[in-house]
């Protein structure tokens, strides 16, 4: 194992050779974070926390499970999530681990390091969000692993890699100047690249048009993409022309159409329309070790969309789980999870 070191700032995973694998490629395990913040849940706060450890249950069929909560809360976590589980205290302010805990690196030779970027709660929506900023770096001491910390912000959420080079993000978020206002696009491509590895950054134009407002992200990619293999991807798009994301699909289907990755692939565009009434995002689903890990409703457009989650993933399990609450919340399942990466050696 490489051991933890302090980094120069001029050293980058990229400088260094490495690179951050994708998400359907194998796992170690799964870094959620318990709900933790009462002002986002309210009334709903046990609802959440039913449908965190659901998620948290099914994935751990897939592969093991660190769940991140606030001391004292192990017990907790343990009892509503059952075996599979590893409560692990450290404080923390909410519970979007996709956006504000590590992106897990790898170099050819195997070696595992963390990137933590900037966090600041979705362009300072919410306080305080100091323990959060810090969770990136606190998990790579937990598993002694070296930290590179990015001098930008930039939530998980709002990009996909395909570890062969490509980024695929949304104008519509990173270009917003609640995150970054002193960078331009360029540079924001140059960090981006530099940070996970990657030679090419494709753009799209736009996240979920309900991914604003108080408790949004400004159009995370995740709430309308998942990439599915080298060169294939999932987009969202509804053809009810009277659904306010109808155009927005359009737009993000023209451009994905006319890019290319980093090997120089036009995309394999898988289409998954949820209807113009579906309440959860079937699009923010978690690629888990042989399954799909998808948010349900109980509504009558899960049965079309788990379908068609099938027939884009015919090689895995496709879960249902609960995704009202989180919804609720702001996300869905991919919202509040982190995949690690295999050659990480998973301690309490």
């Amino acid at each position: 194992m490489v051991p933890p070191r302090t980094l120069r700032p001029t050293d980058t995973p990229a400088h260094d050779g490495f690179a951050m694998p994708a998400e359907w490629e194998p796992h170690a395990g799964c870094l959620m974070a318990w709900p933790s913040r009462p002002d986002l849940w309210g009334h709903r706060l046990a609802d959440a926390k039913r449908d965190y450890a659901a998620v948290a249950a099914a994935i751990a069929e897939c592969e093991p499970v660190l769940m991140v909560c606030n001391p004292g809360l192990s017990n907790e976590v343990r009892d509503l999530c059952g075996t599979g589980v590893t409560a692990i205290e450290i404080p923390i302010n909410d519970s979007w681990s996709r956006d504000s805990g590590p992106a897990f690196v790898r170099s050819d030779a195997g070696d595992i390091a963390v990137v933590g970027f900037g966090f600041n709660a979705w362009g300072n929506r919410w306080h305080p969000h100091d323990d959060d900023a810090r969770l990136s770096e606190r998990i790579a001491d937990l598993l002694e692993l070296p930290f590179y910390r990015a001098p930008f912000v930039l939530e998980g959420g709002s990009f996909f890699v395909d570890g062969q080079g490509t980024v695929v993000t949304t104008e519509q978020c990173l270009l917003d100047p609640n995150r970054n206002p002193h960078l331009d696009r360029n540079q924001i491509e140059r960090g981006l690249c530099d940070f996970l590895g990657a030679s090419t950054v494709v753009w799209l134009p736009f996240g979920h048009s309900l991914d604003t407002g108080p408790s949004g992200t400004d159009g995370h990619v995740d709430g309308v993409l998942q990439y599915v293999a080298p060169g294939r991807v999932m987009l969202e798009a509804v053809a009810d022309p009277e659904s306010p994301e109808h155009l927005r699909g359009l737009a993000n289907l023209e451009r994905l159409t006319a890019a290319r990755d980093a090997a120089g692939r036009s995309f394999d565009i898988e289409i998954l329309d949820p209807g113009p009434d579906a309440t959860v995002s079937y699009a923010n689903h978690y690629l888990a070790n042989g399954a799909v890990i998808v948010p349900i409703s109980g509504e009558a457009a899960d049965g079309p969309a788990l379908a068609r989650l099938r027939e884009i993933h015919p090689d895995r399990r496709v879960v249902g789980v609960p995704g009202e609450a989180i919804a609720f919340g702001g996300g869905g399942p991919h919202c509040i999870t982190q995949q690690i990466p295999t050659g990480v050696t998973l301690t309490a």
